[in-house]
């Protein structure tokens, strides 16, 4: 599905529901509250659904266009969604239409709207020029939605073309000064203690060029922190000189922990988290394995080392 046919079919539709994915974080969540904006722009109605785990992150940006209780919406879009296991909690039921930018989309929903950028709300904002005018809220709420994917356009997905979306939106009045400083310049107690933790308990293998940190519910509790305390945590152990391939794995109830990749493109982070039942983009990608922390380290590093072979 392109741009214009997206666009079409949104314009025919009408009493939306947008839905965010778990654990979400800025990219779907400006995405979303963006495209809810640009479609009430349009004259539609539109809401997101009141994704439980809100508080978790950008409650800030998403709170003005959650749906009010015994909203029966017609048409629901997923964004920045690639698969339907990533479902936020609570819902059930069909995807109309999907706008998504994960190669590894699984085409769940009815219909798609999938493209290679950097972020999500670098789609949105195609989708959205062709709905509505450009206006400094909606370029806010994308600014939130292309910055924090590409980590303040330092990962290595930024690429020229995020560039120049993040130049439209400042042209359109995104408050780039004041979200730059709110997004990636300022951290609570908790988290500045948790980060610490993370870099004292740094974990080396394959020569140094895999770092790995382990994050458990302890840390958790001994910082303080909370979720929204632990946003991009996955970039952290890449910061160090030489490596090649991070990752942060999270303690999680019932067994479970959540696994972070983040590479340099030597090592395909899609691919390996594919094997344990997840997926991503190239250099960025993640998933969730039924076992101990350190039972789950032994399995990634087994799996990237035959990259390294």
């Amino acid at each position: 599905m392109t741009i214009k046919e997206a666009a079409e079919r949104l314009l025919e539709q009408d009493d939306f529901l947008i839905l965010t994915h778990q654990r979400p974080d800025g990219d779907t969540i400006g995405s979303g509250a963006g495209l809810c904006y640009a479609l009430r722009k349009a004259g539609k109605n539109a809401f997101l659904y009141n994704n439980p785990q809100f508080s978790d992150s950008y409650d800030w940006a998403a709170e003005p266009y959650i749906e009010a209780e015994g909203y029966k919406p017609k048409y629901v879009i997923a964004v920045d969604l690639a698969d339907a296991k990533l479902f936020p909690k609570g819902f059930e039921g069909e995807v109309d239409l999907c706008i998504d930018h994960h190669l590894s989309n699984t085409f769940y929903a009815k219909e798609t709207l999938l493209m290679d950028r950097s972020s999500c709300g670098e789609v949105v904002l195609e989708l959205s020029k062709e709905l509505c005018e450009l206006d400094s809220v909606l370029a806010d709420l994308l600014y939130i939605a292309v910055s924090t994917d590409t980590g303040c356009f330092v990962y290595g997905n930024t690429n020229a073309d995020t560039h120049r979306a993040a130049a439209l939106l400042f042209d359109a009045g995104a408050k780039t000064q004041f979200l730059n400083k709110l997004l990636f310049r300022t951290s609570s107690r908790a988290r500045l203690a948790l980060e610490g933790m993370i870099f004292s308990s740094l974990r080396y293998h394959h020569e140094d060029k895999t770092v790995v940190s382990i994050v458990t519910k302890k840390m958790l509790e001994e910082a303080g922190a909370e979720e929204k305390d632990c946003q991009d945590i996955a970039s952290l152990p890449g910061r160090v000189e030489g490596a090649h391939t991070s990752i942060v794995i999270k303690e999680g109830d019932k067994g479970f922990c959540k696994v972070s990749l983040r590479t340099n493109g030597i090592v395909n982070a899609s691919n390996i988290c594919a094997l344990f039942g997840g997926g991503g983009h190239a250099m960025a990608a993640g998933c969730s394995i039924k076992k101990s922390c350190l039972e789950a380290e032994a399995m990634l590093i087994e799996a990237i080392g035959k990259e390294y072979e």
